[in-house]
Formats: structure tokens, C-alpha cells, sequence
């Protein structure tokens, strides 16, 4: 072989070995106010580039996503990414635990992947009060080529954020709790930031159109930050194919519950007579009822919509056994949770059960929210700072609760409230809830397997009744009425990791923890570095940075 065909050669070769970094897709967001009239009353909300609800994430799994955030407001804000597992990245996971906030007036810049996580998310203000008040938007992830999945591509996609909305200020509902006081009822339901009728009672104009024949994907979560929902079009099924992530069974609804910070997708076949359509989202299990409306148009329609809407169910029943109904499609050739490369959770060793139970109760006179007795507030230092710096017992105390509820039901403690979960071990949460409103439940940094559901305390009894073979992985649980919910999952992913109801003005009252995950070996196998531009507060800010992982 001459000379210059064996360099040809060997560098054809070390080409060959160098793999090209996943995808980056660039975004910058500013901040600001903005006055809108929702529901009839002008208040202000949170814009992200004066859009609401904010810009659309539409990309791809794996891609690196860069978004810089520059806050115009007088306060400062936090996005958490309501499902992104970060895996090995706690660092971009957006909440008071893990985060410095960013000031007014200054920016930071996210950085974070969606490894293999092909579904529907969203991204949300974190701090305070702040989602009642808006900047919030979807965020889709679509399969790489080299995963397929379980269906054909839609004609289009539709994103549907809806949620319970109040026309007071995310301010004035953060008073009334620091005052004791509640928040009240919505006042309303919206559907991407519009309720569906104007001022004088007329429908807006249509927000999704379809071509007969054709077929959609409605991508639907409830953004909202206290009321589940109903979603329903006249008229046509909903075929699902996706909840949070993953493939299911495509089972075919007339109506489907979405509980607080779920998502879904459903396949919409356009099969009816052309015309103008009704989509319904209504609250559940409140004494209320309240909703709002979106027009889908068959193109070239003139025929309005009929005002019979389809009623939504009734009970929590009716919602259990729905919950029953979904299935994990098993047969889908996509990314799986399951870190021991076996699908079959129900057969993995639980090594610990923790039974955490809700609770409500006054402290100096106003009302708090607990989880197995303590209120959890958020220390000066964010807590994954803390912990990675080395002060973390000058800061807060592990374990301060058990791994199961007091028996004292009544005292509620004010403190940090962290829990310890042993590395790469596969655990067993049971969430109680004794009160008569439903709750939901969700954990950043994971998916787990809603196992089983139930009405009052749990006990051991109640695994004969779990579902050990296909229940779908996802990221939040309901918990319906005096009832429990159970969640089997492995703490493989090494960081800092906020547990909260989702009911917003019970988590904004301490109705939340975080679960520490450490990895033995500081390694970088485990766990990424420190970001260079994290931002640093409290008491670490003068500390020498620790040394990296390796």
C-alpha cells in the first residue's frame, strides 16, 4: 500500500471514530409583564417574548436545548421542565432546591437534553405563586429516526395548555396565603390562554382546523394549579397514544380526566360531517363547575357548532376505573425507564417503602401543609448547592421525617424537609391522601410506575392488587379522596429532586419535599459537573468550588 493511500486510509478511519454531538437548538426568552383580559378582567400576567402562553420547544430527543433567559420582571423567576427527567443533570432542573434564582435585570442561560424522552411537557415558573400568572408553554419531544413508534405521522399536531385560571395576581393569591387566608375558587378554564368566548358571550374565532378524512395529534396538558379536568370533542373520539413519555395501548375514549401537570396525546380523526366543532374542558370533582371552549374547524366550513355539549362524567369512580383502563404498550420499539434493561418492574426486589401522607394544620395561627408531619420551606442556600459545597448540615437536616406518617396527625413542623434514597435502589412510594379533594403528585428527575390506587390507608394488603405488568411510566399520580396511590421506581439518577402535590397554593404552604440521590463514586459516569455559569447565592457564594467529578 503506497504512502498516500495509507494516510487516506487512516484518516478515513479517525473520522470514522469521531462522533458527531447531538443536535443544538437555541433559544432566548425576555421576561416581562403584559396586562391581558382572559376571562373579561384585565390583570397581569407573565410573558415570555410578549406571548402567552409562551413559545413553543418543539424539538427532537437528545437535542441539546440552550435557552437564555433574560428577566424584565421585579422579582426574580426560575423554569422547571415539567416530566425532563435531566438525567445526571439536576443542575438545569429549575426549582428553589436546585437553583439560584435569576435577579431582575440579569439572565442565565439553561442547557439541558431530552435523553430519550419522546412525549408531551411542559415548562413552568417555579418560584412562588408565579404559574398561576402564565410563562407557561408546551415542549415536544419527537422521536429520532432510529426509534420508531407505535403509530403513522399526523397530518399536523395541536397543542392544547389548559388550565383552572384566577383573575386575581399571582401577588395578591401569594398574600392571601402568607395572610392564612385561602385562594378561592377559579374563575375560569382556559385553553391556550383563551376562554372561547368574548365579552358579549360569542364564540371566538376557531382555534384548530382539520381536513375531513385526515387525522391529528392533540397534545393536551392541564397546566392549571388546582382543578382536574375533563376533555372532550363533540362528536369525535380520542384514540390515545401517549401519556408523559410513553406509548400505551391505544384504547378509544369519549372523554378523558387530566389531572394537574399530566399530559397526553390523542389521535382525532376528522370523520364527521364538515362544520364547526366544540372542544369542552370542564372542572372535576368540585362543587363547581366551570369550563371553557375551543372552535375546531372542518376547512372551508360556514356551519356553526352545536350548543349541546357533551356532558363530562361525574364521581371519582368513574375516574378510577378509567385510570385502570390505561395499559403500557409493551410491543413499542422506543426508550424504556427501566435501568436494569428488564421490563418487568413487578419482578424487581423493592428495597424500601416510604408512606407519606398529606396533612393540613396552623402553625402561629395560619394554615400549613405537610407531608408526614413537616412543612417544607426553602432554605437561603438552594439545597443541591448546599449538599454539592459540603455545608449541608449547617444548612438543613436529612431525614427528618420517617418512612411512615407520624402518629400524631395533628403537629406540623417548619423546616427543610430532605429525604436520603440510597443510590441505584428500587423503592416504593405510598401517597396518602386524607382529605376531601383530590390531590396529584409528581417527581422531578424520574418517571415511576403508578402500581396501584385505592380508598383509604394503605396497607401491606393492598399490593395483591397491583398492576406488575404494563402500568404506564410516567412522571405524576392522582390521588383521589381519602384514598392512596402507589409508585414503584429505581433512584438511579444522581441529584436533588423536588416531590410536590401539585395543588399550588397547598405546595406554595409546604405540601412538598426533595429526595437526595448521591452517587458513592463522585463520578462522572454518575453525574455532570457543576455548570461554569451556575449561579450562586446564600452561604456558598464566597466557598471554593469543590474539586470535579472524573
Amino acid at each position: 500500500m503506497s504512502q498516500v493511500v495509507l494516510v487516506v486510509v487512516l484518516a478515513l478511519l479517525s473520522l470514522s471514530t469521531v462522533q458527531a454531538e447531538d443536535p443544538y437548538l437555541f433559544f432566548t426568552w425576555t421576561i416581562t409583564y403584559g396586562t391581558i383580559s382572559p376571562l373579561g378582567v384585565p390583570q397581569q400576567v407573565i410573558l415570555i417574548n410578549n406571548q402567552f402562553p409562551g413559545p413553543e420547544i418543539n424539538c427532537t430527543s437528545n437535542n441539546n436545548i440552550i435557552i437564555n433567559v433574560f428577566n424584565k420582571l421585579d422579582e426574580p423567576i426560575l423554569f422547571s421542565w415539567n416530566g425532563i427527567q435531566h438525567r445526571k443533570n439536576s443542575w438545569m432542573d429549575g426549582t428553589p432546591g436546585t437553583n439560584c434564582p435569576i435577579m431582575p435585570g440579569t439572565n442565565w442561560t439553561y442547557h439541558f437534553q431530552p435523553k430519550d424522552q419522546i412525549g408531551s411537557y411542559f415548562y413552568f415558573p417555579s418560584i412562588g405563586m408565579q404559574k398561576a400568572a402564565g410563562g407557561i408553554g408546551m415542549l415536544r419531544v419527537h422521536s429520532r429516526l432510529l426509534i420508531p413508534v407505535p403509530y403513522a405521522d399526523p397530518a399536523e399536531e395541536f397543542n392544547v395548555l389548559a388550565g383552572d385560571w384566577y383573575t386575581k395576581s399571582h401577588k395578591v393569591l401569594a398574600r392571601l396565603l402568607d395572610s392564612g387566608r385561602g385562594v378561592g375558587r377559579p374563575a375560569g378554564v382556559l385553553i391556550n390562554g383563551k376562554h372561547g368566548k368574548d365579552a358579549s358571550g360569542k364564540d371566538e374565532p376557531p382555534m384548530f382546523t382539520m381536513e375531513a378524512g385526515k387525522t391529528y395529534r392533540y397534545r393536551v396538558c392541564n397546566v392549571g394549579i388546582k382543578t382536574s379536568l375533563s376533555f372532550r370533542i363533540q362528536k369525535h373520539a380520542l384514540r390515545l397514544v401517549e401519556m408523559e413519555g410513553s406509548h400505551t395501548i391505544q384504547n378509544v375514549y369519549d372523554s378523558l380526566d387530566i389531572h394537574i401537570g399530566q399530559c397526553f396525546s390523542v389521535f382525532v380523526t376528522a370523520d364527521q360531517q364538515p362544520g364547526d366543532y366544540y372542544m369542552v374542558i370542564s372542572t372535576r370533582f368540585t362543587k363547581y363547575n366551570c369550563g371553557g371552549t375551543a372552535i375546531i374547524r372542518y376547512a372551508g366550513s360556514n356551519t356553526p357548532p352545536s350548543p349541546d355539549l357533551p356532558p363530562a362524567p361525574s364521581g371519582w369512580a368513574w375516574s378510577f376505573n378509567q385510570w385502570r383502563s390505561f395499559r403500557w404498550n409493551l410491543t413499542a420499539s422506543a426508550a424504556r425507564p427501566n435501568p436494569q434493561g428488564s421490563y418487568h418492574y413487578g419482578s424487581i426486589n423493592i428495597t424500601r417503602t416510604i408512606r407519606l401522607r398529606g396533612s393540613t394544620g396552623l402553625v402561629n395561627g395560619k394554615r400549613r401543609y405537610a407531608l408526614n408531619g413537616v412543612s417544607h420551606e426553602n432554605p437561603a442556600t438552594p439545597l443541591k448547592l448546599s449538599e454539592y459545597y459540603g455545608i449541608a448540615e449547617k444548612e438543613f437536616k436529612y431525614n427528618i421525617i420517617g418512612d411512615e406518617p407520624p402518629a400524631d396527625k395533628s403537629t406540623i413542623v417548619i423546616s427543610p424537609n430532605v429525604v436520603n434514597c440510597t443510590f441505584r435502589t428500587f423503592i416504593e412510594i405510598i401517597l396518602e391522601n386524607p382529605e376531601r379533594s383530590i390531590h396529584a403528585y409528581h417527581l422531578d428527575g424520574y418517571s415511576f410506575f403508578p402500581v396501584g390506587m385505592g380508598h383509604g390507608e394503605w396497607t401491606p394488603e393492598r399490593r395483591r392488587t397491583y398492576n406488575l405488568l404494563d402500568a404506564v411510566s410516567r412522571h405524576t399520580v392522582q390521588v383521589y379522596p381519602k384514598s392512596w396511590s402507589a409508585v414503584m421506581l429505581t433512584f438511579d439518577n444522581a441529584g436533588m429532586w423536588n416531590l410536590r402535590t401539585l395543588i399550588w397554593d397547598k405546595q406554595y404552604l409546604g405540601q412538598q419535599l426533595y429526595i437526595s440521590v448521591v452517587s458513592p463514586a463522585r463520578s462522572l459516569r454518575d453525574e455532570y459537573n457543576i455548570p461554569e455559569n451556575t449561579l450562586l447565592c446564600g452561604n456558598v457564594v464566597n466557598l471554593p468550588k469543590p474539586p470535579p467529578y472524573t
